[in-house]
């Protein structure tokens, strides 16, 4: 009998800000791996494109307009989901925004909130209410189910002028740890994710910063920025029973940089 464990049909992944950057890096892999993908996004345009792009791989594929700093927005989308979707075997909780500042001591309380909001408050009511599902499946028979958080090497070094965000996705690492250990008993796993210099729309000003490219692209071992697409074969294992016994583990994913 052929070895499968990263073939994801029949299981339904949902993917927040799943419209582009790694999110969608993750949800094309995803849905060419054989899952049906729930894309949560803020911008209606980008859910429509990733749609369309998603669809292409045969997939079923439900876009929802969502901002995950909204408690009742997540609440009701969770429930859209599965209700629409049938289950919700894998949720990654990738939505993010940057939030720094020409230096700490002028960093606005505005700015912290935010992105405390979407960084920190989104992660954790989105992955509250899919754990809410997913106990629920494995107390009617049907364990089993993985988390999946886009958190930063920001979390493990020090992010200069970037103190909210380095915050936000160290914390999500505790978080993390903390479900997975809670969870294990469903046959639900958690693990974290920490990319390093990714070009995406968050970091378009940098990719085209000549200085920032000579300074510290020049670092990082492969000598080059990472890709959305470095980070679909991961999602894949993750969300695939090759993964059913790793959790609470933090991977980086970095070209090597933070080891340099």
């Amino acid at each position: 009998m052929a070895y499968k464990p990263f073939d994801l049909t029949g299981k339904v992944a949902l993917v927040t800000g799943g419209n582009g950057g790694i999110g969608l890096g993750m949800a094309d892999a995803l849905a060419q791996a054989g899952a049906d993908l729930v894309i949560w996004g803020t911008n209606e345009a980008k859910n429509a494109a990733a749609e369309s792009q998603l669809k292409a791989h045969g997939r079923r594929v439900l876009t929802r307009k969502v901002d995950v700093a909204d408690e009742q927005a997540v609440i009701e989308a969770m429930r859209a989901a599965v209700a629409e979707m049938g289950r919700l075997d894998t949720v990654i909780a990738n939505a993010g925004v940057g939030g720094g500042a020409r230096s700490f001591s002028e960093m606005s309380t505005e700015v912290y909130r935010r992105v405390m909001s979407v960084n920190l408050d989104g992660v954790f009511f989105t992955f509250r209410e899919a754990c809410r599902h997913m106990v629920e499946r494995a107390e009617a028979g049907d364990t089993g189910g993985s988390l999946v958080v886009t958190s930063s090497t920001s979390a493990i070094h020090g992010a200069a002028r970037n103190e909210a965000y380095g915050a936000t996705k160290a914390a999500v690492l505790s978080m993390v740890r903390a479900i997975a250990v809670e969870h294990a008993r469903y046959g639900v796993r958690a693990n974290s994710v920490l990319p390093g210099w990714i070009a995406t729309d968050m970091t378009d000003g940098a990719q085209h910063n000549d200085k920032f490219n000579d300074q510290v692209i020049k670092r990082v071992p492969f000598r080059r920025w990472g890709e959305p697409e470095d980070f679909g074969g991961l999602a894949v294992y993750l969300a695939s029973d090759a993964s059913r016994f790793h959790t609470g583990d933090s991977l980086v994913v970095d070209g090597g940089y933070t080891i340099f």
